[in-house]
This record gives C-alpha cells, sequence and structure tokens, in this order.
C-alpha cells in the first residue's frame, strides 16, 4: 500500500519516497503543492525545501509559473534537508535537479525513517540528458509521476526544455523568455536548424 493523502495512518509510520517529473511548465511544482496542503489539511508536520540557488519568483517560497505558493527553506547541500527535518511527517522538495547526488541517500534515509517525501524536478536538461539527482530518485521511489506540458509549436504534450538562447551551461534558470516545452517531433526539427 502506498503512503499518500488517501491512506493517512496516524498509528503506523510508513515512508515513501513520490517523485513528480517531466519537462518544464508541466506542472510539477503545482502537483508538489497541491500535495503538500493537502498534507497540511490532514494536519501533518510537513517541511519543504528548495535549492538556495533558485531565487526566480521568490527567495523563501516554492511558487509554481501559476504564481502558487508555499513557504519553504532554502538550503546549500541535501544534508541540510537531514539535519532540518527532523520530527516532521512530509517533506516536500522543489527543483530536485539543482541538489547534489547526496539528495538520494537523503530521500532514502527519510523514507526509511517513515517520513513521506515527495520530490519535484527535471528528469531532463536542455539536451536531454539525464538531469542531476532526479533520474535516482525516480529508480528508488516507491510512486513516480510523469507530467507533461504542452508543445508550444504543435500542441501535442512536451518531454522536452528546449532552451532559446545561447549557453551549453546544464544550469541556467529561466522562464518563458529562455525555454520552450516541446515535442519530440518539434524539438528534434528545433535542433536540427
Amino acid at each position: 500500500m502506498i503512503y499518500s493523502e488517501n491512506t493517512i495512518d496516524k498509528t503506523h509510520k510508513r515512508g515513501t519516497i513520490e517523485v513528480v517529473c517531466g519537462s518544464m511548465f508541466s506542472g510539477k511544482t503545482e502537483e508538489l503543492l497541491r500535495r503538500l496542503k493537502r498534507a497540511k489539511i490532514a494536519r501533518q508536520k510537513v517541511e519543504i525545501f528548495k535549492p538556495k540557488i533558485d531565487v526566480r519568483y521568490s527567495d523563501d517560497e516554492v511558487v509554481s509559473h501559476d504564481k502558487n505558493s508555499i513557504h519553504s527553506t532554502p538550503v546549500d547541500h541535501s544534508s541540510n534537508i537531514m539535519l532540518l527535518s527532523s520530527e516532521v511527517e512530509v517533506v516536500g522538495i522543489d527543483e530536485a535537479q539543482f541538489f547534489d547526488l547526496g539528495l538520494i541517500d537523503v530521500c532514502q534515509q527519510l523514507a526509511d525513517q517513515g517520513v513521506r517525501v515527495i520530490v519535484a524536478g527535471l528528469d531532463m536538461d536542455f539536451k536531454r540528458k539525464p538531469f542531476g539527482p532526479v533520474p535516482g530518485l525516480c529508480a528508488i521511489a516507491d510512486d513516480v509521476t510523469k507530467v507533461h506540458a504542452i508543445c508550444v509549436m504543435c500542441g501535442c504534450l512536451a518531454n522536452y526544455s528546449h532552451r532559446i538562447v545561447a549557453g551549453e551551461k546544464q544550469v541556467m534558470l529561466g522562464e518563458l523568455e529562455e525555454y520552450k516545452p516541446l515535442c519530440r517531433e518539434c524539438y528534434l526539427k528545433e535542433t536540427a536548424k
């Protein structure tokens, strides 16, 4: 049985890892926020973390592209999450791709201690390569939800975050001015130019 907002059992702590992944503009953070808000409604003790480098909308809030938000704790390194999550029932982590690979072990330890861990992040970078710890988290997760954006060129489901500005660095914070979601066919057309 997966421990989720549908199966709250206060007498038996059962840790899990839930991963919400996909391309940019696919609703990953929105889904993370939905799950965390439901946990708070259920009066569960929730702690939310994000990488300190992500200051696009706010220094200390997780904010979706739709401008929904929840207070969070920005951290420099995944090990800080272990230090700051004592006595919590649910841990939320946004923008997981920007964390170090130690995040995989942190999530595993938390789940082993009975914590429900909900992680959101890009599974691929703009070159369609596995991005940070997210693919490893998918491998150890109890549940993986892959969400999709809509291709801005043809309207099909989009899997890829196509960078539309110059730069080869893997990590580049951006929005619609820097990236656009594309399906496979449109991505191949755009990158062939």
